[in-house]
């Protein structure tokens, strides 16, 4: 694919994929009508900051992706889904966050067409306490620790199974199944009736947990050992696989448009979907090839253990530290004013 005068050119090809460096509409132009089963991707952020991978400002968001919504919608099967990885922004100079994400969801479904078949929220427990200004500095506002994933099709009804990403029940839960529970009404007024049942596994819910702390995998080391830059926005493997797993078939064609260093392509080659990352940025490219020359004894996979510590993350309630006393009052110009605080009294319950 591509060549001279094409504007895009095939960097790496495998049995089952490629990397094209190139414009994503100018690559996804080529592509027939409704060809495409998933298009998993996380685009640069609408940020108020300039990042290296060339984001573009939140005001600018929903124009600039435009011509990419357009070929998404073309490109994508009936029974297809896009799938839209995004973190949020603040306001520049401001503790209030931008809206940019949001317009840019009511923009696909109000003019492109796309259904939203569920909002999910990737929640990372590994994530810095950000931005600094308004959360160690003065206090104002508690870390932004998730990003919403819009999960989108063009019609309510893309194909989709929950079966592939079920999770173990919880203690309590597998406690309850063995002992067995008396059929009632809950105060809610829903009726739980006799059909609670163990059917295996459990349902997840739309908050997903992975902690993004890569820093000695192959592929930072690969770049390392041959200097190369690696691509400072990695999504986890986990994340793309999620939703790869749910609503692919080995065999099916996954899309990466903003691909960056090209994990989705990694986890297509390993679950056997055919895949396509484009990647407009050369160095980006050069240094996605580790993604696929990693040896086989380095694939990192998860304890199938239920028990695993690893295989868990837990958020505390939020009353663990209450004890009857609010601290030090609130600011009255609400944090409008920087105040140093003091580190014992900053400690305050």
């Amino acid at each position: 694919m591509g060549g001279p005068g094409t504007g895009f050119e095939t960097f790496h090809e495998t049995r089952l994929g490629s990397i094209v460096r190139g414009d994503s509409v100018d690559v996804l132009a080529t592509y027939d009508d409704e060809s495409v089963d998933l298009i998993m991707t996380s685009p640069p952020f609408g940020l108020v900051r300039k990042k290296d991978y060339g984001n573009v400002d939140a005001g600018d968001y929903t124009e600039w992706f435009r011509p990419f919504a357009e070929q998404f919608h073309r490109v994508l099967k009936p029974s297809g889904s896009l799938v839209i990885d995004i973190g949020g922004a603040w306001n520049k100079g401001f503790p209030t966050r931008s809206l940019y994400h949001f317009k840019l969801l009511i923009m696909l479904c109000e003019e492109y067409g796309f259904h939203l078949a569920q909002d999910f929220y990737w929640w990372n427990p590994a994530k810095l306490p950000t931005p600094a200004e308004w959360v160690t500095v003065r206090r104002l506002r508690v870390k932004d620790a998730i990003n919403t994933v819009w999960w989108l099709a063009k019609t309510p009804w893309p194909k989709a199974s929950n079966r592939r990403v079920l999770q173990p029940y919880s203690s309590s839960m597998r406690s309850l199944l063995n002992s067995g529970f008396t059929p009632r009404r809950r105060p809610s007024g829903h009726d739980l009736g006799d059909s609670f049942r163990d059917n295996g596994a459990a349902i997840p819910p739309n908050l997903i947990a992975i902690p993004n702390t890569e820093s000695n995998s192959f592929y930072l080391r690969y770049c390392a050992e041959r200097g190369l830059k690696p691509h400072p926005a990695r999504f986890p493997a986990d994340l793309p696989e999620y939703f790869i797993r749910m609503l692919t078939e080995p065999g099916d064609l996954v899309l990466d448009p903003f691909a960056g260093s090209c994990v989705t392509g990694e986890v297509c080659e390993r679950t056997e979907r055919q895949w396509l990352c484009i990647e407009i940025l050369p160095e980006y490219c050069e240094a996605a090839l580790g993604r696929f020359l990693r040896p086989a004894h380095e694939t990192a996979r998860h304890s199938a253990d239920p028990e695993h510590p690893s295989n868990y993350y837990r958020v505390p309630r939020p009353g663990i530290y209450w004890n009857g006393r609010d601290g030090s009052p609130l600011p009255a110009d609400g944090g409008r004013k920087r105040v140093t605080a003091n580190k014992d009294s900053d400690r305050t319950r």
